[in-house]
């Protein structure tokens, strides 16, 4: 159900929480903009295990769930906005971004940020078009 502002809010048991006021997305008429997804695991709400990659799969992952439960997917994705706590893991980051947007990626801006929620390597949040074969 939409709003009287015309945004819908979206959640998902799929993805983290939100861990403030915020929503997990919102979703218009046309477009999706989800908040930042650190790589928090949604089931025990701690960080993955295993450095920057372990970090941004999660993230991306999460990133998925919300997507889909706003009727898009990555593949909708027109703009992401990467925060890193440290540059020196572009490459790594990058890497595993590329698996989860292999080809026509979407607009990006990586910036190096001093912290994150939760002692997180990285942050990442998205705009993204609804799905042509949306629900409504």
């Amino acid at each position: 159900m939409y709003t009287s502002e015309g945004k819908k809010i979206v959640s998902t048991d799929k993805a983290p929480k939100a861990i403030g006021p915020y929503s997990q997305a919102i979703r218009t008429e046309n477009l999706v903009f989800t908040a930042g997804q650190i790589g928090l695991d949604p089931a025990t709400m701690e960080i993955a295990q295993g450095g920057i990659e372990a970090e941004t799969r999660q993230a991306l992952t999460n990133l998925k769930h919300v997507l889909e439960a706003a009727d898009s997917g990555l593949n909708f994705v027109v703009k992401t906005l990467v925060f890193l706590q440290d540059m020196n893991d572009f490459a790594k980051m990058n890497a595993v971004y590329t698996e989860f947007f292999p080809e026509n990626p979407p607009a990006r801006s990586t910036v190096q940020v001093a912290a994150l929620p939760k002692g997180a390597l990285v942050e990442i949040e998205c705009i993204a078009l609804l799905s042509p074969t949306r629900g409504d």
